[in-house]
């Protein structure tokens, strides 16, 4: 299909990130968001419900039209909820100590200096997590030690006796800190991490299972034909598993991206540097240098200067080490400003919400933005003509969304995909 042609069926798959909200808790995120966005994109849609298909796969499915266009878009979500859960609320006696293993790895291994130098705000992100671990042990031996102290001390127990309750009342505050441990994202952050590393090594985990799913789904898909292009999303932590999903698909079948439908990998605040600049890491590197120099298959990657949940201005390949020469043809790094999205009311209340602008970039805008999520996974323009001059295809829309379709045909025309910069962003969005 050539890229310039407009979408009438997408197929979307949302891989999504170490998140025990699942299926569910996503579908009432896009819910919400697609009211939101029809507040700025007047078009006429129907969003249908969730429907879970198996253990492994949800979809949902929209409709969406302007005067002049109409797409539909089957959402395809992979599911892993029940396996974030099952790992979270395994005993806090395994947790623990895979979690300081973890954090004396990346100390030692040099892993998170080579973060820290990609990204010192991911890096601060990823101490401040394994400190908060050591400070929940640390209050605990802390309350323990008084405890068992006073009871010496004062109470007239025996030194061993005392030492004993001492230690069972650690175990007994360290386990009654476990729900603010979950507020605070402490257990799900150093319980993914672990898990994550040892899958970026390439040794068997439990990601395994629904990645060889949903490359097979994939690879079907694609030979069905039924859609004019197929979209795999990865956000966050699904930014690590999506390339991998794509490169299994390859495995399975080295024609995926050329007997059917344009393949595009959005990757978006995705984390996978994080992992994959450990040394070790040898099988996210194999994924980045295969999908790096596969021309079928468009990849972009949307990273925002203002998540610190995410890698700015890096680079996917080199940054890594990853050498492929001038074959090389992905990633296309799209560059995402959070502020020209949103009011500037809605910018402010939520700019030191850390998590929620970590989302933004699948949620809905409060203004039309050269960045539209909803645009890209449902909308009539290619994703890979949107990341070439993302500004040229916003402005070919009609304040009533009739789309100029002859100055969305020029951005396929360019040679190379085109950086944007924040004035120029600010300039567009501002002319609406």
């Amino acid at each position: 299909m050539a890229e310039a042609a407009l979408i009438r069926r997408r197929h979307v798959f949302y891989v999504e990130g170490y998140d025990p909200q699942g299926a569910a808790g996503y579908y009432d995120i896009f819910a919400r968001s697609w009211k939101r966005f029809l507040a700025i994109w007047p078009l006429k849609t129907k969003l249908g419900p969730l429907q879970i298909e198996s253990e492994e796969f949800a979809h949902w499915d929209i409709e969406a039209a302007g005067p002049n266009w109409q797409v539909s878009t089957r959402y395809e979500f992979l599911r892993q909820e029940h396996l974030v859960s099952a790992t979270i609320a395994e005993p806090l006696t395994r947790q623990v100590p895979r979690a300081l293993g973890w954090a004396f790895d990346y100390l030692v291994s040099g892993a998170l200096a080579r973060v820290l130098r990609a990204s010192w705000e991911f890096g601060l992100v990823l101490i401040y997590f394994q400190l908060m671990l050591l400070g929940w042990i640390a209050l605990a031996a802390g309350a323990g030690w008084l405890i068992g102290h006073a009871a010496t001390a004062y109470g007239g127990l025996p030194g061993l006796a005392g030492l004993l309750l001492g230690v069972v009342s650690a175990l007994v505050v360290f386990r009654l800190l476990r729900p603010l441990g979950q507020r605070w994202f402490v257990i799900q952050v150093n319980t993914h991490w672990p898990y994550l590393c040892e899958f970026a090594r390439g040794e068997p985990s439990w990601f395994d299972k629904p990645i060889e799913a949903c490359a097979q789904r994939l690879v079907a898909a694609a030979r069905a034909a039924a859609a004019d292009e197929i979209v795999v999303v990865g956000h966050s932590g699904g930014g690590a598993l999506a390339p991998v999903v794509v490169a299994r698909a390859l495995e399975l079948d080295p024609e995926l991206g050329r007997h059917g439908p344009r393949i595009v990998l959005l990757t978006l605040g995705s984390i996978l540097p994080g992992v994959a600049l450990h040394p070790r890491a040898v099988k996210l590197h194999a994924v980045v240098a295969r999908l790096a120099v596969e021309p079928s298959i468009s990849w972009i990657d949307c990273q925002s200067r203002k998540d610190v949940m995410n890698f700015w201005e890096f680079d996917t390949v080199a940054g890594l080490g990853v050498e492929v020469g001038p074959a090389r043809c992905n990633p296309t790094v799209w560059k995402v400003r959070f502020r020209d999205m949103l009011s500037s009311e809605f910018y402010v209340r939520i700019r030191w919400n850390f998590w929620r602008l970590h989302y933004q970039f699948i949620m809905a805008n409060d203004r039309r933005a050269v960045y539209d999520y909803f645009m890209l996974t449902c909308g009539p323009v290619p994703a890979a003509t949107w990341a070439r001059d993302a500004l040229a295809v916003m402005t070919a829309f009609g304040e009533d969304v009739a789309l100029a379709e002859d100055r969305v045909a020029s951005v396929t025309s360019a040679s190379t995909p085109m950086a944007l910069s924040g004035e120029r962003i600010t300039r567009a969005t501002a002319s609406r």
